[in-house]
C-alpha cells in the first residue's frame, strides 16, 4: 500500500498522495499528478482584465518609442511600424508584440531589427511600465490584415454572391 506521506518513485514536485476520509470514515487514497501547462498567449477574448491592461500599456510604450525615434536602427527608422496588439501570458512574464510595417513590406527585416534591439526595448519597457517583473518580449508579424483580405476575397466569389442573393430574395 502506498504511503500517505507523499513519497513516490516520481519527483516530489510533480506528484503527491492525498489521503481523504469519506463520511463513512473509510480512508480513500488518491494519487494526484500536477501537470504543468505550457505558456500560451491568451487571445483578447480569454484574457483577464489585468492582461489586457498591461498589454495596452506595453503597446503604448512601444508606440511612443517608435514615434519618438528612441530606437536607433536604420531598418526601424526607415519604416513606419504599427503595433496593433500586445498579448500577455497569464503570469505577465511574456509579451508577444504583433507588428506590421506600413504597406506590409519588409516584415521579416523589421522583425529581425526589433529582435536585435530586444534587450534595449525590454529595459525601456521596464522603465516606462511599472511592473514587478519586466516581461520577456517577442515579436510576431500581424496576420490579421492578410486574414481579412482572404475573407474579403471569399465573400466576392460568385458562389457566395449567388448564395447571398438567394437569401435576400427569400427574405423579401
Amino acid at each position: 500500500m502506498p504511503r500517505a506521506s507523499g513519497a513516490s518513485s516520481e519527483p516530489q514536485s510533480r506528484c503527491r498522495w492525498v489521503v481523504r476520509f469519506s463520511r463513512a470514515m473509510t480512508r480513500e487514497v488518491f494519487f494526484v499528478m500536477k501537470h504543468k501547462k505550457p505558456k500560451q498567449d491568451v487571445g483578447p477574448a480569454g484574457a483577464s482584465q489585468r492582461q489586457l491592461r498591461v498589454g495596452e500599456l506595453i503597446r503604448h510604450a512601444m508606440a511612443e518609442m517608435l514615434t519618438r525615434g528612441d530606437i536607433h536602427d536604420p531598418v526601424i527608422e526607415g519604416h513606419m511600424i504599427t503595433i496593433p496588439e500586445v498579448r500577455m501570458t497569464a503570469d505577465l512574464r511574456l509579451a508577444t508584440i504583433y507588428v506590421m510595417p506600413l504597406g506590409g513590406k519588409d516584415v521579416n527585416e523589421v522583425i529581425a531589427a526589433l529582435n536585435d534591439n530586444k534587450r534595449f526595448l525590454r529595459g525601456e519597457i521596464a522603465h516606462r511600465v511599472n511592473l514587478k517583473f519586466a516581461p520577456d518580449i517577442r515579436f510576431r508579424a500581424d496576420e490579421r490584415f492578410d486574414e481579412a483580405e482572404r475573407i474579403e476575397k471569399l465573400l466576392r466569389t460568385p458562389q457566395v454572391r449567388r448564395d447571398l442573393e438567394k437569401e435576400e430574395d427569400a427574405d423579401e
